[in-house]
Parts: C-alpha cells; sequence; structure tokens
C-alpha cells in the first residue's frame, strides 16, 4: 500500500488544502500497517510528521468502514500538547464531516456535557481523564466507548517510563473487556533505544498481536553530525544571561532548563538585560503559560525559557536556536530539544550547552560523548507497579459498583501486573476496609471513601503524587504556584516571591484556602520548589562521564572556557578514576574514604545496601562514588566483598520516598516498601562493579 490507499477526500485535502506533493517518509511507510488494522509505533524526531502518520490512515478507515461514535481516542501526557493539537485535528477531521473535541481537567462541565450528548468522532484527552469517565456517575461508559476502534498514544515514550503508563494500559484494558473487542493500539514516539520492547509494552495483553514499528527517519537525529553542537562554560545565571542576550539577536531562541527555580532566575535576568523573555513551566498558571506559548509562537527577536514542558511536541512556531541550561540527564531528552531546530529549509539543528558549574560541565560532556556514540537511552518501565494494581482494583469498583471477587481479574484480560500476584493486593484491600465483600461481590468500603473520596472519588483517577503548593494570585488573576517553605521561612523585610520571571510582595496568606495574594515589586524575589522524584543519573551516563575524566572529548565544538576549565576538573579528578577499574581512596584531613564506582545512583545504591560491614550506613549515595568505613584496611575489603555478589541486596527506603508512591498505603508494607527498593536497585550494574579490579590510593 501507498499514499494513494488513503479515502480518496482525505488524499485530496493533503494535496490541495495542505498543498503538499508528497507525503514524509513515516507517513507513506504508516499506511500499510494502520490501515490494515495493525498495532504500530511510529518513530520520528520532534516535528517529523507524526500525527500526520497516524490520523491520515485512521481518518481514512473511519471514512470508508463508517466507524461511528466516538471511535478514535488520541492520548496526551501534556494538557498543553491537546491543546495545541485540536485545531489542526479538528481541520483533518473536517475534510470527511467528522469532529473532534477535547476533554481533559482544564474543560468546563458545559462542554462536557455537549461531548456526552453528542460525542464526537475522535476524543483528545489524557489517562486520567479517561478513567474520570469510566468512574463517574454522570457519564454511561459502556455507550459512550462501544464505538471505539483505535487509541492513538502520542509522546508514548513518556508514558513507558513512568507509572502514567501503567495506569493507561490498565485503562485500555477495562475499555477493551468493557467494548468486548480488540483495540488497535497506535504509538508516537521520538528516537528510543528498543522501539520493539516498547511497541509489546503498548500491546499490553494483545502483545502477539501483529505490530509494526514505522521508523524510516528515526535513526537519523541520533547520527554525528546533526548539525552545529556547542559546550561552554559560563559559571553562574548572570552570566548564562548575559551571553543569551548577547548572542543570536533578532532570532527566536528556546532555553531548556532542567529546574522551575533556573527558569525563574534565567527569565528574571533576560528581562533586566532587555530581551524579550516569556516563561513555561508547571507551576505557572495555565493562563500565564498559554499566553507565553502563544506570544512566543507569534513573535521573532525572543526567548522563551521552559522546563521539559516543551520539550514535547507543544509548536512554539519555527525556532532558529536551542540553548540548554547545564543539562539533561538522558540522550534521548537531548534528541527531543535539539530536534525543535533545523525545521526550515537552509537551516542546520543546533544545540549551545551553557553549563553553571563543573557538575554540570562534565555531565553535559558525558552526555554528549554518549551521543557521539550512537547511544539512546531504552525506555524501561518502572519494575512491579503494584500500587497501580491496587488503585485500578478500587477505581474498577467505583466504576461497576459491584464486581464478582472471582471475576475481577477478567478485566485486564490477563495482562500482566494483573495475575496471580494481585490476589495478594486484593485480599489486603478486603482485610483493611478499602473494600467490602458480600455474598461473593466486591465493592467500596469505608477505608477507600475516607482516604480518596473526596470531590467524587477524584483523588482516584490520578497516579502520582503533587508537592502541596500555594496558589499565587494578582488580585483575581492567578499567576502559578510556590512552596509553602517560601511562605514560612523567616526573611527581614518584606516577602518577595519570583513567579513568571518577576518579583512580587506578598500582602496576604490565606492558610486555610492554600492562598497567596501578592503585588507587583521591585528587588529580586525568591523561586523554590521541593522535589519529589527519587534516583540520579544513570550508569551508561555515569561511564561516559567517567570515560570524559580519563580523556574522551565529545564530538562538538567546544569554547575556550570548556576546554579549560574541563582540564581543570579532570586534574581535580586524578585520583577518582583509572582505566583499568575503580578506586578506593582515602583524604587524610577528613578520615573521609570512598570507593569511585561511577556505576551510576542504582547501582551504587544497592552496593551501599549490600555491604552494610563497610559502607557507611545511612549514607546519601550518588552516582559516582560510595563512602567506606574510615577505619577500613585491605583485609576487611576482601573479606567483607568475597561473596558480595552472591548476596546482592535491594536499596533501603526512604519513609518519604514511599509516601511520594501514591496508593502505597493501599498495599502491605512489605509489598510498598519492596516496589520501591526493586525501582532503586540496579543488581546487574552492581555485580558488574563488584567483578572489576579494585585499586587503593590511601594517602
Amino acid at each position: 500500500m501507498s499514499a494513494g490507499d488513503l479515502h480518496p477526500v482525505v488524499l485530496h485535502h493533503i494535496v490541495n488544502t495542505l498543498g503538499w506533493p508528497r507525503l514524509r517518509p513515516l507517513q507513506e511507510a504508516a499506511v500499510e500497517p494502520l490501515i490494515t488494522g495493525s498495532d504500530a509505533l511510529l518513530l520520528a524526531p520532534t516535528a517529523g510528521g507524526k500525527t500526520e502518520a497516524a490520523m491520515f490512515p485512521l481518518l481514512s478507515r473511519m471514512a470508508s468502514a463508517n466507524w461511528r461514535g466516538m471511535s478514535v481516542l488520541y492520548v496526551c501526557p501534556v494538557k498543553a500538547l491537546l491543546n495545541n493539537l485540536l485545531p489542526r485535528l479538528e481541520g483533518y477531521a473536517s475534510w470527511t464531516g467528522r469532529r473532534v473535541a477535547l476533554w481533559h481537567g482544564d474543560v468546563s462541565g458545559t462542554r462536557r456535557r455537549r461531548i456526552l450528548r453528542d460525542p464526537p468522532d475522535v476524543l483528545l484527552t489524557t489517562p486520567e481523564s479517561i478513567e474520570s469517565m469510566l468512574v463517574s456517575v454522570n457519564v454511561d461508559h459502556r455507550r459512550f466507548f462501544e464505538g471505539l476502534q483505535a487509541v492513538v498514544v502520542d509522546e508514548v515514550h513518556a508514558f513507558a517510563g513512568d507509572d502514567r503508563g501503567w495506569h493507561l494500559l490498565a485503562v485500555l484494558e477495562r475499555l477493551t473487556y468493557l467494548i468486548g473487542r480488540p483495540v488497535q493500539r497506535v504509538g508516537l514516539s521520538a528516537t528510543v533505544g528498543n522501539p520493539a520492547e516498547l511497541l509489546a509494552w503498548l500491546q499490553g495483553s494483545g502483545e502477539k498481536r501483529r505490530g509494526t514499528v514505522v521508523a524510516p527517519e528515526a535513526a537519523a537525529l541520533s547520527q554525528v553530525p546533526a548539525g552545529d553542537v556547542q559546550l561552554d562554560y559560563v559559571g553562574s545565571v548572570s552570566n548564562a544571561a548575559r551571553l543569551v542576550a548577547t548572542l543570536h539577536r533578532g532570532e527566536k531562541r528556546l532555553v531548556f532548563c532542567d529546574s522551575k527555580r533556573l527558569v525563574e532566575e534565567l527569565g528574571h535576568a533576560l528581562r533586566a538585560h532587555g530581551v524579550t523573555t516569556f516563561l513555561s513551566h508547571a507551576s505557572l498558571s495555565a493562563d500565564e503559560r498559554r499566553r507565553s506559548e502563544h506570544a512566543f509562537a507569534e513573535a521573532r527577536d525572543c526567548v522563551i525559557v521552559a522546563t521539559s514542558t516543551l520539550e514535547l511536541g507543544i509548536d512554539v512556531g519555527d525556532l532558529d536556536r536551542v540553548i540548554q541550561l547545564n543539562a539533561p540527564s538522558t540522550v534521548a531528552s537531548f534528541l527531543q530539544r535539539i530536534g525543535r531546530t533545523g525545521r526550515r529549509s537552509g537551516t542546520v539543528r543546533n544545540c549551545l550547552f551553557l553549563a553553571l558549574d563543573e557538575e554540570s560541565l562534565l555531565q553535559a560532556a558525558g552526555l554528549l560523548h554518549l551521543w557521539g556514540q550512537g547511544f539512546v537511552e531504552p525506555v524501561v518501565a518502572p519494575a512491579e507497579p503494584r500500587h497501580i494494581v491496587a488503585q485500578q482494583i478500587l477505581a474498577l469498583c467505583l466504576q461497576e459498583h459491584r464486581v464478582g471477587d472471582r471475576t475481577w481479574q477478567e478485566w485486564w484480560n490477563g495482562f500482566g501486573p494483573f495475575g496471580p500476584q494481585a490476589v495478594v493486593i486484593l485480599r489486603h484491600l478486603v482485610g483493611n476496609g478499602y473494600l467490602d465483600e458480600d455474598g461473593g461481590m466486591l465493592f467500596v468500603g469505608p477505608e477507600a471513601e475516607r482516604r480518596f473520596g473526596r470531590r467524587h472519588f477524584m483523588e482516584m483517577t490520578g497516579v502520582f503524587t503533587s508537592a502541596p503548593e500555594f496558589t499565587v494570585l494578582s488580585g483575581r488573576k492567578e499567576i502559578g504556584r510556590t512552596d509553602p517553605a517560601l511562605l514560612t521561612e523567616q526573611v527581614e523585610g518584606p516577602r518577595l516571591l519570583l513567579l513568571a520571571g518577576r518579583t512580587w510582595r506578598v500582602t496576604y496568606i490565606d492558610w486555610s484556602r492554600r492562598r497567596c495574594y501578592v503585588e507587583a515589586a521591585d528587588g529580586h524575589g525568591k523561586a523554590r520548589w521541593g522535589g519529589t522524584g527519587y534516583g540520579g543519573l544513570s550508569r551508561p551516563l555515569t561511564q561516559a562521564m567517567r570515560e570524559v575524566l580519563l580523556g574522551a572529548d565529545p564530538p562538538v565544538r567546544l569554547s575556550r572556557r570548556a576546554v579549560e576549565r574541563l582540564a581543570a576538573v579532570r586534574e581535580d579528578a586524578v585520583d577518582t578514576v583509572h582505566p583499568g577499574g575503580t578506586i578506593i581512596t582515602r583524604e587524610p584531613a577528613t578520615d573521609d574514604v570512598r570507593w569511585w564506582t561511577w556505576a551510576g545512583f542504582r547501582a551504587n545504591a544497592t552496593l551501599a545496601a549490600t555491604l552494610d560491614g563497610i559502607a557507611v550506613p545511612g549514607q546519601r549515595v550518588d552516582e559516582a562514588s560510595i563512602r567506606l568505613r574510615s577505619d577500613l584496611t585491605p583485609e576487611m575489603w576482601r573479606a567483607g566483598t568475597a561473596d558480595a555478589a552472591d548476596r546482592l541486596c535491594l536499596p533501603n527506603v526512604d519513609e518519604k520516598a514511599l509516601h511520594g508512591l501514591k496508593f502505597s498505603g493501599a498495599l502491605p508494607e512489605r509489598l510498598a516498601v519492596a516496589t520501591l527498593a526493586t525501582r532503586l536497585a540496579d543488581v546487574k550494574g552492581a555485580a558488574a562493579v563488584l567483578d572489576a579490579p579494585v585499586r587503593w590510593s590511601m594517602r
């Protein structure tokens, strides 16, 4: 099959409305598998035409097979991407007289009721919104979903890498059982290191069905050279702002920062230099982000500073430059970001890295060294999602009101996490009042109502925990949200916040409603947000950083400052790296003994838990080293590690980290701890380190 196999009306509009003389290679290659109903994973760089590659064949099938009702779900990880896609997909669907609608947390009740009365042909939504439809007493979910034929999962790699992916798959299995037939699954992704495994994951219980990876252009971006990539060392946010303000005047620049605090600080500094600056991050209000993204898309000589929220396929127009403050933690993120440039004819992909400190310089150099070797991380779903199983059982009982105690597993069609091991979780839910049991039927119990019953069980529809934040308002206008710690710490003089790149003076705090009222002020406020994640740098990236310390240079342009500073970093680290294996060092002034493994955070956490007799207990592990006993001798080391590879332990779990695992309270404590400990471990990496030679450098 080829483009000619698309529905004639769709093909007509591609040529005459869009003015395309031909489809792109990905779009051409996707026609045959999608029109014939195959599951598929479509891979292409950012702005590679993945949406059209999925929707043109599906709209063709819809017209040819006369699909009725809501027949296609288009799922995205972020609401902004859905908002961005709506007008484009509305235009494509209108070619064949079909309709598209949007349903997510910001959509009004009036619009939702209109959708329920007259369902569209294509619904743009999130996994949480699908869940809310299934459990809502206001939605006749059997009637609403009865015509479902296909699901498109955009940015599928973003789902697969965390628990939202497990939630999505579990919800899709329930939809499949509800309508009584398989649903075609189409994933859209940037370049990943394990496409076949990602496709099998997306297929869930139906992984034995036909599935196709379509990737005619996907590998191109990961190959060197990819255009103009530079690495510079600037040493501070103020220096970074001065450089960004000076470079590439008259051009549209997108600056990525990997924390909201850095976004705020750089945005404030750029505005002080007179640069037209916009900001985008998750703690800004939806209106504030939308205004920034729209204004940036229309402007030319300007900068938008963003977290990874703009790494996904949100359209902000043609970019001239991408700048990275410090470094992302994966090559895949870098590929997404550089893929935002070089779209116009005669332009090349480009990215300028600006390192604020030596640690970030080393990380950036390691990342680019990995990229230079053609490496892209595999997407691996988090292990043992037992808490998602608990959430899903409770959600199913909400959805169906009563579920048979011998038939409940059928709703997930044999999908892995819901196999025999899920019975232990069910029995815990019943035994602790989350579920009640009567006459062979299960239904929601008092403990579930107490914990999750607020706002009609809305807490049940999402599987991640957000840090508590206060809403910041100027008059009636919401600016965003801030960490409550900024509102409680002692300050001299007025309390100043930094939000949306501007300084605000706090005028009133409504503690009961978690609101903070502000007015514009001069000076420089503070920005802070607490982290809720766990983990650190991966083993491949940490090993690449070690290779840089040993002399490897990334295949990019290094500024004079970067060359000089990298030389100093290598000189300072001369005692911590050796090409022949790992090193144990002692700092005479402090008696600090460290084992420099360069194995990554998870492998080091596994080793620290295993070597409990010689590793410092309760230490904060990093990716490069492990602290050992100050009185350690080579004899003690040999005795303590002799059989360590045969008794590797899962890392110890911090209670605060356990609280960040939503629905962990609905699990037996031992299973909740085991879930998180397994996710923190890298047994294979730890074993590899123990197998390597160890050198002693004791001064």
